[in-house]
């Protein structure tokens, strides 16, 4: 049996235990740092499996590492299971209905990626055990993605020490390598503390904290226009100082978070951003109290372990979605407007390489799209953790489709998809594409050295913490 056929047998004989994950964790559906269910189901199914588990890792509850095999190359496969606030739904279901009782949902796709990664994990465990070779294979649990920066943390404390090579993957509407940039980012606290009246009595005694707020937002509304183009910086109010207007409120608070394509530049929009927010202060004789959260870094592409990871893929495939799969998608591609399923139906077919009667039929998008170098040149303005471990290890990643293209990630639609089958199947197909991708570097080390080589020349072995000193996990919460 040669290495593909043995990666893909792994992954069919173990299908129930890895799409068993993803229901159970889009099921907990549980906050950053607070993922102890879902956590404890991906540690039971690798403890069963064979696998030395340690809890508990970078000082967090909800980090582990589960590790198989002895020796080099070490590879290390990332699994994220954290949900998102309010974007609670019932599993296939096309009509917006949360799940009762359910405050959040995995509108980004974390289910499947913890899924997809423990079956990846589990295939290179096989492999390693059928071929009797040497080599390591890490299956990083990483809580708090979407709110926490969790590997940022585990980065700090040296759990990726060791490392050759990280593969990894996130949910998309299309199936393919991700070689593009992401940027990096600071999330930033400003709270306001003023002097509370009675606003129709005696408004000239108070010192609207909200004031503050409002004139700040309107001052950082300005700073837009002078600064880079690929920069975003957004807000939201996580105290308006109360619910009365006659009250002058004392206190209201703003959650920002700068993004720019490096975290040098972060840093200069927000010692900019800090000034305005003081002299809101000033205007309106509050005081502000300014905490830097945390943050994460851009990512660094790495085409050698793009192009091991990519061609893994395309010998596997993509998902192979059945008729089950394509009429919950049908479901989802009807509810959308008339404009935008015309141009979704006529950009897909043209890709998959078929009419648009037949997407209509089968509306999921099932080719891989493979790396090419240009794609290390593409900047996209959203932001992952993964982009501190690329700066310790070389790191590469794919996207498989968990639902009908033009699915947003992060909304309600996302969640119901990667909820029903559609995201039990990207999950199996990740799992074949990264687990080759380990038997690949296992039969030929030399890969890893590559990629080790070209990260150095990329960074200078440079990186900078977004973290502030004596920063904790979970103490970022907004």
């Amino acid at each position: 049996m040669n290495s593909k056929e043995l990666i893909c047998s792994a992954v069919s004989e173990k299908a129930d235990k890895i799409a068993g994950i993803n229901r159970a964790v889009w099921s907990y559906a549980e906050f950053g740092y607070k993922e102890f269910k879902s956590a404890e189901a991906i540690i039971q199914v690798l403890e069963e499996e064979g696998f030395q588990v340690e809890r508990g890792i970078a000082g967090i509850e909800t980090a582990f590492v589960g590790s198989y095999g002895s020796g080099s190359p070490v590879i290390a496969v990332l699994a994220e299971y954290d949900a998102l606030p309010d974007l609670s739904q019932k599993a296939g279901c096309a009509v917006k209905s949360p799940v009762p009782g359910q405050a959040y949902g995995h509108g980004c796709g974390h289910s499947a990626l913890g899924a997809g990664a423990v079956g990846a994990a589990i295939a290179a465990k096989e492999y390693l055990k059928a071929k009797q070779i040497k080599g390591t294979v890490k299956l990083f649990g990483c809580p708090a993605e979407e709110m926490g920066f969790g590997k940022a943390f585990m980065v700090r404390e040296g759990c990726f020490d060791g490392v050759d090579l990280a593969f990894t993957w996130h949910p998309s509407d299309c199936n393919g390598i991700s070689a593009s940039k992401s940027v990096a980012y600071y999330k930033v606290k400003f709270q306001f503390k003023g002097v509370t009246a009675h606003a129709g009595a005696a408004p000239h005694l108070g010192r609207s904290a909200l004031d503050a707020c409002e004139l700040m937002n309107v001052g950082v509304n300005y700073l837009r226009e002078h600064i880079t183009t690929d920069a975003r910086v957004h807000y939201a109010y996580l105290d308006c100082g109360g619910d009365a207007p006659n009250i002058v409120q004392d206190h209201a608070a703003l959650l920002y978070f700068v993004r720019a394509p490096k975290l040098r530049q972060c840093g200069e929009i927000l010692e900019r951003i800090k000034k305005i927010a003081q002299g809101a202060a000033m205007m309106t004789e509050t005081e502000v109290e300014i905490k830097v959260l945390g943050g994460l870094s851009d990512t660094v592409p790495n085409a050698e372990a793009a192009k091991v990871l990519s061609e893994a893929y395309c010998e596997v495939g993509g998902p192979e979605f059945t008729e089950n799969e394509f009429a919950t998608a049908r479901e989802f591609l009807a509810i959308l407007p008339e404009e935008e399923r015309q141009r979704i139906l006529k950009t897909a077919a043209k890709a998959e390489g078929i009419t648009e009667e037949e997407f209509a039929k089968r509306p999921l998008y099932t080719n891989v799209i493979p790396f090419s170098p240009g794609m290390m040149d593409t900047l996209i303005t959203s932001s992952t953790d993964v982009g501190d471990v690329s700066y310790q290890v070389p790191t590469a990643q794919i996207g498989a489709a968990i639902g009908i293209p033009g699915t947003g990630l992060h909304t309600w639609q996302a969640t119901a998809q990667v909820g029903s089958s559609i995201g039990d199947q990207a999950s199996l197909a990740v799992a074949r594409a990264i687990g080759l991708a380990c038997a690949k570097v296992f039969e030929h080390p030399e890969v890893a050295d590559r990629a080790k080589e070209e990260l150095k020349n990329a960074t200078g072995g440079e990186y900078l913490s977004p973290l502030q000193k004596g920063a904790k996990p979970g103490e970022e919460g907004n």
